[in-house]
């Protein structure tokens, strides 16, 4: 494909595909010379009403017909109105907005630093990730992001944070001391290669977390809004959080990040603590009101839940047939397939011969293939890559 435009003024962040995509409408885009695509990608567990669906379209319009940003030293109803939302679907209690998943991680490092401070002691800053965690890329998330290939060349680190093995209840454990304030981990492991803890991990933390009075914090960024079946997948789990942090799938597409705060850290933040030029702001907030307003009322959890329990048997059936696919793993649609890279000595193939077949999927790890297709999708998108998979292995193998 010949791209109107080269990269040259964009600094080298990433190695983009040679598909200029203009246009999307529920799971399909098109590219510039007319050729349609099913996205199983869905912007990274983003687009999860799909492109362009008619709800989000027709909020935004009005929206930014009558006011796009106003600063939140005023009164913005349409973030209270996602605010009630999100809290009254949810154990929260109050909510800061910002612009990204990273962003709204920053504020709950701030937050957790601050309760530390004043409910346990000027020490009790610490905070307790997990290996193979991602949370973003700014300064104090990639420092709470134990991947040694994302933080390489970017010390000295943020101080404060200590890894342990994710799915470890007993590490966990060993790990907090007084002057621990909080544990951050994600309910589901995203770009670590959708890795799902034992059932007694989570509601373990949780104890845990009582017993030694420190924030439970979950990022929920890529997990949230739907994708695993439930509005929020610690749902599934029988315990809440403390605080949750979104953003991914908030605002169908539109920059969005949220701080989702509990009963017992709510009254922490202060005005003058922390603060957004843009978060929130009538144009992000009408947007985030019609996404979620959208999954509660037409059925999204429940076909998210029934499409991926069958995508997840369809991958299974390819996993009898090819024996380099080593596991499928992952909740509602949200999910891994993991290859045996001894076979498959380069998955990107995979990638690229899909796409070629005109399906986006995504790899993570080098190795595990993410399905992240947008909630709407129904048996038959997942047969189609179902069969566009396993033509793709039997050539490949």
């Amino acid at each position: 494909m010949n791209l109107k435009y080269d990269y040259h003024n964009i600094m080298n962040t990433y190695s983009p595909i040679s598909i200029e995509l203009e246009r999307g409408e529920g799971p399909y885009l098109w590219d510039v010379e007319g050729d349609k695509y099913l996205d199983f990608v869905a912007g990274i567990a983003v687009m999860n009403l799909g492109h362009s669906h008619p709800k989000v379209v027709e909020a935004v319009k009005e929206q930014a017909e009558r006011l796009v940003h106003v600063s939140n030293l005023y009164y913005i109803p349409k973030q209270a109105v996602i605010a009630e939302l999100i809290c009254d679907t949810s154990f929260g209690e109050k909510c800061f907005f910002a612009n990204s998943g990273a962003e709204a991680i920053e504020a709950a490092i701030k937050l957790a630093r601050k309760f530390g401070l004043t409910k346990k002691g000027e020490d009790a800053i610490e905070i307790i990730t997990a290996d193979g965690s991602f949370h973003g890329r700014t300064m104090g998330a990639m420092a709470a992001t134990a991947q040694p290939k994302i933080q390489s060349g970017f010390g000295p680190l943020t101080p404060g944070f200590h890894y342990v093995p994710y799915g470890d209840l007993q590490a966990v454990e060993e790990a907090v001391t007084e002057n621990t304030a909080a544990i951050i981990l994600e309910p589901i492991q995203g770009e670590n290669g959708i890795i799902v803890p034992p059932e007694y991990y989570l509601p373990g933390v949780r104890e845990i977390a009582n017993t030694e009075n420190i924030l439970l914090i979950l990022d929920e960024i890529q997990t949230g809004m739907g994708r695993t079946g439930t509005l929020f997948a610690y749902e599934d789990s029988g315990i809440e959080p403390d605080v949750m942090v979104l953003a991914k799938g908030l605002a169908g597409g539109f920059p969005m990040g949220a701080l989702v705060v509990g009963k017992k850290a709510a009254d922490v933040f202060t005005p003058g603590d922390h603060a957004s030029t843009f978060g929130g702001n009538p144009f992000v907030s009408a947007a985030a009101a019609a996404v979620i307003t959208t999954i509660l009322e037409e059925g999204i959890l429940n076909n998210c839940k029934k499409v991926g329990e069958y995508f997840i048997e369809q991958l299974k059936e390819l996993q009898k047939k090819f024996d380099f696919i080593k596991e499928v793993r992952g909740k509602g649609l949200l999910i891994g397939m993991e290859l045996d890279l001894k076979t498959v000595k380069d998955a990107k193939l995979i990638v690229d011969e899909m796409r070629l077949e005109k399906i986006l999927i995504n790899l993570v790890q080098n190795r595990i293939l993410r399905f992240t297709p947008p909630l709407i999708v129904n048996k038959y998108h997942v047969d189609e890559v179902i069969t566009s998979l396993d033509d793709v292995f039997s050539k490949i193998v």
